[in-house]
């Protein structure tokens, strides 16, 4: 969709993945595509208007397909760093940053995007 009235929906995998113990660290790349899989399927739950879904990765998981309806960014270095640049980059929109992360939830709450939860997208 990819449009300014859609809310766009910037989840940090790696933190989302490792919120739950079930093994992701054996395949961080497999376990980034089943987050995205997830994603495409189920988008946001609770929101009922346009979504544009960004799924940012880092490390192993680079190299994960775009699927229907999520956007992958593989971060070249730090996943927080690109989060931060995709928030800055949209100012003017509705952002929402999925994470735990303390530290990166201030950094993209300075910049005006909500933040909520792993919980959002784990289903």
């Amino acid at each position: 969709m990819d449009d300014n009235t859609a809310l766009l929906v910037i989840v940090d995998a790696a933190n989302v993945v490792g919120s739950v113990p079930d093994g992701w660290w054996r395949d961080r790349r497999g376990a980034a595509e089943r987050l995205r899989d997830r994603l495409a399927a189920d988008g946001l739950a609770g929101h009922s208007g346009p979504v544009d879904i960004v799924l940012v990765v880092e490390g192993t998981a680079r190299g994960v397909e775009p699927a229907p309806g999520v956007r992958v960014e593989a971060a070249p270095g730090s996943g927080d760093d690109r989060i931060v640049e995709l928030v800055a980059e949209a100012a003017g929109r509705h952002r929402l940053v999925v994470t735990a992360d303390r530290e990166l939830r201030r950094r993209v709450t300075d910049l005006g995007a909500d933040v909520t939860g792993p919980r959002a997208v784990r289903g």
